[in-house]
């Protein structure tokens, strides 16, 4: 990290401002901008955001390197069934595959780790994304401007003028887009993007508050897949906690209500392992990998979409054709050793307050 005089304050946030095209005088409200540099020869984009605190402004920027090799899905933490089950659902000539999950959890990795899998030379591949954080082969990739009018929805309907084969839409943020990402599915392109809800389950209920009829998703929506990011354990270090008491007692609560084939899944364990630091490892953790929900759509779940699309619902049959939570791929991975068993703690502790948040809107 580098530490500048508190001198200097005004002066950086007025030259980061300045390459952001944001407004010098405007320190009352948030500000959000973007600007390139050439780094060693190479394009690097830069997101800013200013926030205005008590003390003055704050400035987050988050950098992003286009030249960076994208991860493939055998990278990201997906199980082999996982793997498989979105290696399935990528092959479909048209349908909708929704990725859901708050800022930061790793959904956009998901969506280019699948764009490594297609056929990029063979196919018309185009994306549209805010921004365009990395350059892949073979995808015509294009980067919404809202301020001039480019929006996720009116670059879709151009799009679809290209005649694509596969369509990546960044976000889907509002019900135009929703609508024209449904209608893109439904008239023989596969479609890739995101929405931001807390659960794959919640996929299907939050297109239907956007104004995407029931009928319409039920034959379009092919996957709906849940993410969060989670600390890794560092291989050499970690606190031995045996798997007795209050553990299995857990793990066996959080599995109660999956049919008995699928709990044949869960790795053998005798020893999980608590956060620790290690000669090597001070914090004892190192890097983040991601927890999934994965929901295929079947012809019971599609039964139910159309009959009574809510929550409670969907997770009964999603349950019964063996879907597991993001919490219980985190003890999947716990019991492998991948992760501590406090990320199991802390990504329930979140889930749960997004429930809750999620309960008290009107």
């Amino acid at each position: 990290s580098l530490r500048l005089p508190k001198n200097l304050e005004r002066s950086v946030i007025a030259r980061i401002k300045v390459l952001s095209s944001l407004k010098l005088d405007e320190r009352r409200k948030p500000q959000d901008g973007r600007f390139s540099a050439t780094i060693d020869a190479r394009r690097v984009d830069f997101r800013v955001s200013t926030f205005p605190t008590y003390h003055g402004e704050k400035v987050v920027m988050r950098i992003l390197d286009r030249r960076l090799q994208t991860q493939k899905l055998n990278d990201i933490g997906l199980t082999d069934e996982n793997s498989e089950t979105i290696r399935k659902a990528i092959k479909k000539p048209y349908g909708i595959i929704v990725i859901s999950g708050p800022t930061g959890s790793g959904k956009s990795t998901t969506l280019y780790a699948m764009l490594q899998e297609l056929d990029r030379e063979g196919m018309n591949v185009v994306s549209l994304e805010d921004p365009v954080e990395y350059d892949i082969d073979g995808v015509s990739q294009s980067q919404v401007r809202p301020e001039i009018g480019y929006t996720f929805a009116s670059g879709l309907r151009s799009i679809l003028r290209q005649d694509p084969n596969i369509i990546m839409v960044g976000e889907i943020r509002d019900k135009e887009t929703a609508q024209l990402a449904i209608q893109a599915a439904l008239t023989g392109h596969l479609v890739l993007t995101t929405l931001h809800t807390n659960n794959a389950i919640g996929i299907v209920p939050r297109l239907v508050d956007m104004g995407v009829d029931p009928y319409l998703i039920a034959p379009t929506l092919i996957l709906s897949i849940a993410q969060r990011l989670v600390r890794l354990r560092c291989e050499d270090a970690g606190k031995p906690i045996p798997f007795e008491g209050a553990v299995a007692t857990m793990i066996e609560k959080e599995f109660a209500d999956i049919p008995a084939e699928f709990k044949k899944k869960l790795p053998a364990a005798k020893t999980v392992y608590g956060i620790a630091p290690s000669p090597t490892c001070a914090n004892g953790t190192r890097g983040r990998v991601a927890v999934f929900e994965m929901l295929p759509t079947s012809p019971e779940l599609e039964h139910t979409i159309l009959t009574n699309p809510i929550e409670d619902e969907l997770y009964k049959v999603a349950r019964a054709q063996g879907m597991f939570t993001m919490k219980e791929d985190a003890i999947m991975k716990m019991l492998k050793g991948t992760i501590p068993f406090e990320e199991v703690n802390t990504l329930g502790g979140e889930l749960l307050r997004d429930e809750e948040a999620d309960e008290k809107l009107p």
